[in-house]
């Protein structure tokens, strides 16, 4: 926690997912610091940069995301939740392009401070795994993207139950990869737990 609640402020700042833009709620920040010019300015290019990605202006969101990453670890440091905001949508700038060898190792960066920063069993780890395995699946990388949407769904269905709707959407997701990736028996397990769990049976 950043200082009092006096002296810190909450943020809500927007990101890309697989539900499209999403608003995470991150942990307080010292006053002081939005004072920060490069703290300021990399909070308006992101939502610069989410505004452009909406409009599917991808090439004109690049540089942007670029200088937004830049200013946020330059005001927070390299390992702050806001930087791996910044790294996933720069990210998912790059993969809208298919630059997917530059995307990768941003989800990566992404997914490690989430890790360290909110434990391995936080909902935020759960988004950045669905990111890079949407990515992996774009690639044609099936088995690594299996995995991480897997390890997505557990953490979603211990933080959520079975019958959440982000969970049922997350096993919706999960079936439709599998009729993608041709694995058409895990697909109808999977159908049929998402078809009981909205038939009220689980």
């Amino acid at each position: 926690m950043h200082g009092s609640i006096t002296t810190a402020q909450r943020v809500l700042l927007f990101t890309i997912s697989r539900f499209g833009i999403m608003a995470l709620l991150i942990a307080s920040l010292p006053l002081t610091l939005f004072a920060n010019d490069a703290y300021s300015e990399g909070s308006a290019l992101n939502e610069e940069v989410i505004e452009l990605y909406r409009n599917k202006n991808y090439s004109q969101a690049e540089p942007l995301a670029k200088k937004a990453l830049e200013r946020a670890e330059k005001s927070l440091g390299p390992v702050h939740p806001l930087v791996a905001i910044c790294l996933n949508n720069l990210a998912a700038v790059y993969k809208a392009q298919g630059k997917y060898v530059a995307a990768e190792p941003l989800y990566r960066r992404a997914l490690a401070i989430r890790e360290s920063t909110y434990g391995a069993e936080h909902p935020f780890v759960a988004t950045s795994l669905d990111n890079l395995a949407l990515l992996y699946k774009a690639e044609g990388k099936f088995a690594e993207a299996e995995q991480l949407y897997r390890r997505s769904l557990a953490i979603e269905e211990r933080a959520y139950g079975t019958s959440h709707p982000i969970v049922v959407q997350s096993m919706d997701n999960l079936a439709s990869f599998y009729r993608e990736a041709g694995m058409n028996k895990a697909a109808e397990e999977m159908e049929k737990r998402v078809s009981s769990i909205r038939a009220g049976k689980l």
